[in-house]
């Protein structure tokens, strides 16, 4: 079967390159799209080709669904990559990428429509007997509403958004009168980050952990499991070390967590690659948390124990593919580790770094990948997610892969702007962390400002190597132009199109 001959892909950062270089191993031409503040970006670059899309803002670029299906249709895309964040789960985006006669790589409008958005996922899960967090299984309406129910199941509970997820949107309520403030707040950050200011109400679980199931799904009614993640170390519900397998859970967990997953994924009638995620509680149980319909940020770990590429099979699953691999072909191997590198000082609570890359250093060696969106000169504007790049590695078991990011992220060097390098090496080296007995609550309760005074091992980068590399900078960047609006062939023009 012939693939897509071309590739839109609607997203930017290191998702985009992701996808790009997907593209490239299929012998695809990838399309990419960019803003103002992201001309000059490492996707632009790297992309086949490359079209500007609007202003920086992401309501005039990565989120404006008409522009991005007008210039799919004008540079003949087969289909449209969503990759994930922006318009990823917006299923108006693919019902009109779809209504454009271009494929959508990803799940069908339904699916997107019932599991996309939280609330009605609940209930159809609650339907097919899948245990759920207790809580609504529709958006609240008002005030009151959500008062009574919040007396109801008992607080702590949690305000969270029915679309969209990556933490966005979502609220720890502990009494009534924390309430209404919250779930203004929650409405607020969905609308601006989902377009969609619809939240909903689950019980707090207390101490859990963050288990997901990766499932993959065709057009012939074949589904596949490829194991779970563990996703327990987060900030502010967002995130930030994954690993696979779960060092949590046994061979008999394992089974039913990714049968319950597998059920899931057939409940919705889905297809192409999905994330059902669970919440593990302190009694070994588990309950429906959300389904990602969409490429998910760690799924690098997945693909390092299984040798499976998720985002190849995403492209040959929409083109009209069957899966290839049956789920007896799928085994375990090793154990790996994603680290997210964000711009941002760990030391000040997280607080967002901007700037300019004026010096990056790439680990390598054995079992060490990296996904990501910048390079030398890059510039981490205030518009869009602060990661840089996600850093992984791969160990015959958990300890070694351990001990290889320990090293990795020794080697990584960025400058010109913070990065949470150095709050890893925290991580890597607490005793919670490595006896794996860590929960979702595990940085709350352990990480304070200045435990980056110990086990700091990444070093800075000295003053004269930060003279010598502004120098350079500030010679180099005085020939930069934008690139042009519609650039082709950018992989063997880039260097003109750059320098006048």
């Amino acid at each position: 079967m012939q693939l897509f001959k071309k590739i839109l892909i609607a997203n930017r950062g290191e998702v985009a390159v992701r996808i790009i270089n997907a593209c490239s191993e299929l012998g695809i031409v990838s399309a990419a799209i960019y803003s103002d503040a992201d001309k000059n970006s490492l996707h632009v670059r790297s992309a086949d080709e490359a079209y500007y899309i609007g202003n920086s803002q992401s309501s005039e670029s990565y989120l404006n669904i008409e522009k991005i299906i007008q210039k799919a249709i004008e540079i003949n895309a087969d289909a449209i990559h969503p990759g994930y964040g922006f318009l990823s789960e917006n299923g108006d985006f693919i019902k009109n990428v779809n209504e454009a006669g271009i494929k959508f790589i990803g799940p069908s409008y339904k699916s997107v429509q019932i599991m996309g958005n939280k609330t009605s996922a609940r209930k159809l899960m609650n339907n097919f007997g899948i245990p759920i967090v207790p809580g609504t299984i529709e958006p609240i309406e008002n005030y009151e509403e959500a008062e009574n129910i919040a007396k109801q199941i008992g607080f702590p509970i949690m305000i969270k958004a029915t679309a969209g997820g990556g933490g966005k949107g979502m609220r720890k309520i502990s009494n009534l009168a924390e309430l209404k403030k919250g779930i203004d707040h929650s409405k607020n950050e969905s609308q601006k980050a989902f377009g969609n200011s619809s939240v909903y109400i689950e019980k707090f679980i207390e101490n859990p952990k963050h288990i997901e199931v990766q499932i993959l799904a065709d057009e012939f009614g074949n589904y596949l499991h490829l194991y779970e993640r563990e996703c327990s170390v987060q900030r502010r519900h967002q995130k930030l070390l994954e690993e696979a397998p779960s060092s949590s859970i046994n061979d008999e967990l394992r089974n039913k967590v990714t049968t319950i997953a597998i059920a899931a994924a057939k409940a919705a009638e889905y297809t192409n690659a999905g994330t059902i995620e669970f919440l593990y509680d302190q009694n070994k149980n588990f309950y429906f948390l959300e389904m990602n319909t969409r490429l998910q940020v760690e799924h690098p770990v997945t693909e390092m124990i299984t040798g499976i590429d998720i985002v190849k099979e995403q492209i040959k699953i929409a083109n009209g593919e069957k899966l290839a691999i049956k789920q007896t072909d799928i085994k375990i191997n090793g154990h790996a580790i994603e680290c997210r590198i964000y711009a941002e000082d760990a030391e000040n609570n997280f607080s967002p770094s901007t700037g300019k890359i004026l010096h990056h250093r790439l680990p390598s060696g054995n079992g060490i990948r990296i996904d990501r969106g910048i390079d030398v000169l890059s510039e981490i504007s205030i518009y869009y997610d602060s990661m840089l790049s996600k850093l992984i590695t791969w160990g015959a078991d958990r300890n070694e892969a351990i001990s290889k990011m320990k090293r990795a992220l020794g080697d990584y060097q960025i400058a010109g702007i913070k990065t949470n390098l150095n709050f890893f090496f925290w991580v890597l080296t607490n005793d919670i962390f490595l006896d794996s007995s860590f929960d979702n609550n595990f940085l709350e309760n352990q990480f304070k400002n200045d435990s980056l005074n110990v086990n700091s091992k990444n070093e800075e980068i000295s003053y004269n190597e930060i003279s010598a590399i502004l120098g350079a900078y500030l010679k180099f960047a005085k020939n930069v132009v934008s690139p042009a609006k519609n650039c082709i062939n950018q992989k063997n023009n880039w260097i003109g199109q750059l320098y006048e």
